[in-house]
């Protein structure tokens, strides 16, 4: 994978090993640094829902209620995400203490 900047301007390289049942003409090497990109996208994703949101502790499991709220949470991630917030779980913190900073997250005021 190509080097990485680090914290203070220093570069990191960092070396990937990836087993999979791909032919080498089925997947260059450029294909397979996407899909493990991508797979570590979902994974932060999830990261997120289960310690910000406490997806595993929620007590909804029962039609379509997981799915609805596991979009809910998808959404507010996105739109906090959209606005330029890395640390979601603050920005939760700030937009719960505020209430009308959500309206205007939204640009609705």
């Amino acid at each position: 994978m190509a080097p990485r900047p680090r914290a203070g301007g220093r570069w990191k390289t960092v070396t990937v090993y990836a087993v999979t049942s791909l032919a080498p003409h089925q997947a260059r090497p450029a294909d397979l640094a996407a899909w493990i990109r991508a797979h570590w996208q979902i994974e932060a994703l999830h990261h997120i829902r289960d310690v910000t949101y406490r997806e595993d502790a929620s007590q909804v499991r029962t039609g379509s209620g997981p799915a609805v709220m596991a979009a809910l949470r998808n959404l507010a991630i996105g739109i906090l995400k959209f606005c330029g917030r890395t640390n979601i779980a603050k920005a939760n913190r700030r937009h719960a203490q505020d209430s009308g900073r959500c309206l205007a997250t939204l640009g609705i005021t």
